[in-house]
This record gives C-alpha cells, sequence and structure tokens, in this order.
C-alpha cells in the first residue's frame, strides 16, 4: 500500500467509527452538553465535519488561515443527517486532496502553524486530523455515558 492509501484508510475508518457514534446520539440528546461551558452534542459533530473542512484549506495554503470562515458558518444545528449530508462534497474533496499528494509531498510539503506552536509536513498534518476526530468521539462517548444512553459499539 502506499501512503496515500494508508492516509486514506485510516481516515475512512475514523470518519465510519464516527458516524456510527454519531448516529447513536438520540435525535431528542442533540442539544445536550455537560455544563454550560461545553459544546452540545450536535455542535460536536459540526465542529469535526467543519474543522476537516478548515484543515482541508490549510493543506492548500501550507499553514493556518487568515479567518475560520467557511460554508458551515450561516448554517443553522439540524440533526446528523443533515450535517453528513452537508459536509460529504467536501469529505470527497478533502480525500482528493489526500489522494493526490506523492510520498516526497507528504514529506517534504510544510503546514506552518507556528501561530499555533508547529510546523508539520502534510503527512504528519494529515495524521493530526484525524487525530482530532478521533479525541471528539472520545469526548462524544463520554457524553453518552453521562446522559445514561447506550454507547454504540465502534470497536467492531
Amino acid at each position: 500500500m502506499h501512503s496515500t492509501e494508508l492516509l486514506t484508510l485510516n481516515l475512512e475508518e475514523v470518519r465510519r467509527r464516527s458516524v456510527k457514534l454519531w448516529q447513536g446520539i438520540p435525535a431528542e440528546r442533540s442539544q445536550w452538553r455537560p455544563d454550560a461551558g461545553a459544546m452540545t452534542c450536535i455542535e460536536v459533530v459540526r465542529h469535526v465535519l467543519e474543522g476537516e473542512w478548515l484543515y482541508m484549506q490549510m493543506l492548500r495554503r501550507g499553514g493556518s488561515l487568515d479567518s475560520e470562515e467557511s460554508p458551515f458558518n450561516p448554517r443553522p444545528y439540524t440533526d446528523v443527517a443533515a450535517e453528513l449530508a452537508f459536509a460529504e462534497p467536501y469529505r470527497r474533496e478533502f480525500l482528493g486532496l489526500v489522494g493526490s499528494y506523492t510520498a516526497e509531498e507528504l514529506s517534504n510539503r510544510r503546514v506552518d502553524r507556528a501561530d499555533r506552536g508547529y510546523v508539520r509536513t502534510a503527512g504528519d498534518f494529515i495524521l493530526r486530523i484525524a487525530y482530532h476526530e478521533s479525541v471528539h468521539a472520545g469526548q462524544l462517548l463520554g457524553y453518552l455515558r453521562l446522559m445514561n444512553v447506550p454507547r454504540p459499539n465502534i470497536w467492531d
């Protein structure tokens, strides 16, 4: 397997498990949050999907963005299915971008986020994108536990 194939496999596997988890959030609990300072369940889902779009822009630019304007900003929060449907074309675009990189580009192309304390290769940055999503999967698993609702088995 080539580097981009492994990265894509990882991104797809993380997303498959996220979707399974997101679809396990009871619709009537999508606005639930553990405290006033936390994101709601649906806000976490949006954060992950919008974050992937923002990270894609950083990959293209080679660094941080001047603003966090995105196609997700003006949209009202609805439900998981609507969020996934809206994000799908951006997801395809992102996976296409990842698949277009050569092994050399993954190792030599830099994403400069010195403003956030790091500069990474494109390959490392793509792995961080998947990690970001995984962290929020853990967050939502915790939310579901706190709500005392069944948690989907994402360890299939």
